[in-house]
């Protein structure tokens, strides 16, 4: 019988949740410690999820021996160093979006990778949504050329509060988080890199010290556009939506979910073994492991997004 991968989940907040709901489905995956900020806080979680080992020093769980792989849940500015923590550790990792903050930290994690040797991915989720994954296989076999993508980034988010609108420690950005799933899926679906990239922001709230609104545009080597508008000033319907206009056919993605562009839903729960992007993302990474291979979403082949990101950043400092 194969030896269960056994993995360290950091971060017990909203999105590690996710992941733990996700691992619970994959056969030969077991979560033996988890890592939180607050110890009591997360004892209820691992109690419900039956983790035996609870800290909140990652570095403890690392040197554990039955640990043989990381999942990064925790804040943005903690991302990139503490994958390199893992890798140094000798442990494979999956780091939650964004890689990082800043492009020289994503370009050290991709260059220990490179000296390790290790699997390292980023949860670059919508390269797994199956709403996302229909489209890439009809773009990949000819079907459907991308002409443009116009994606609306939406949330209300005044204060520093989770998914689930509990208070945290950090401050989320539009730019290296909610911008990187765009920029990448975009590239991606576009099947070209970037050779244009523009941004605009509105104005700095006094408090968070971030952009509550921002508006991006890029172009594609393949003559593809992708026009991106984020807010966290947006009173009502919480999430991302993305409208591919093709040259076959306009489809709109939200989530797990995929329409027509007259809102006809499209059956795609045959895509792949879950309708759940945050299992199939972790099925991924889990798979990529066993087999000694790259896995879709690793560091080096997101790389570029975060480069784009910095591109974008230099123009906005400079707006200022």
């Amino acid at each position: 019988m194969t030896k269960p991968i056994g993995v360290v989940l950091a971060g017990a907040g909203a999105f590690g949740v996710k992941h733990l709901d996700g691992i619970r489905n994959i056969d030969g995956v077991e979560v033996v410690s988890l890592v939180g900020r607050e110890q009591a806080k997360t004892e209820e979680v691992a109690k419900k999820y039956g983790i035996g080992h609870v800290t909140t020093n990652l570095a403890e769980s690392l040197a554990r021996d039955d640990v043989d792989a990381a999942i990064l849940c925790t804040p943005t500015q903690l991302h990139a160093a503490q994958a390199i923590e893992c890798l140094k550790a000798g442990k494979h990792v999956q780091v939650e979006i964004p890689l990082a903050d800043s492009l020289n930290a994503a370009e050290a994690v991709v260059a220990l990778q490179k000296e390790t040797g290790l699997v390292a991915m980023c949860g670059h989720t919508r390269r797994f949504n199956p709403s996302h994954q229909f489209l890439h296989r009809r773009i990949a076999a000819g079907e459907l050329a991308v002409q443009q993508m116009d994606v609306q980034t939406y949330f209300f988010r005044r204060t520093n509060t989770n998914a689930l609108g509990q208070p945290r420690s950090w401050t989320d950005h539009l730019l290296w988080h909610h911008a990187a799933h765009t920029v990448d899926l975009f590239a991606y679906q576009a099947g070209g890199t970037i050779v244009a990239a523009h941004a605009l922001q509105g104005p700095i709230h006094p408090q968070l010290g971030i952009a509550m609104d921002m508006s991006i545009q890029l172009k594609s080597g393949t003559g593809a556009i992708c026009t991106l508008s984020l807010s966290f000033n947006n009173d009502g319907p919480l999430g991302t939506v993305f409208r591919y206009i093709c040259d076959n056919g306009t489809y709109v993605a939200r989530y797990d979910d995929l329409y027509d562009g007259r809102e006809n839903r499209i059956d795609v729960s045959q895509v792949d073994v879950s309708m759940n992007g945050i299992e199939l993302q972790d099925r991924e990474f889990f798979a990529a492991i066993r087999e000694g291979r790259e896995p879709n979403a690793s560091v080096a082949q997101v790389l570029p997004c975060y480069r784009t990101l910095a591109q974008l950043e230099r123009q906005l400092e400079q707006a200022r």
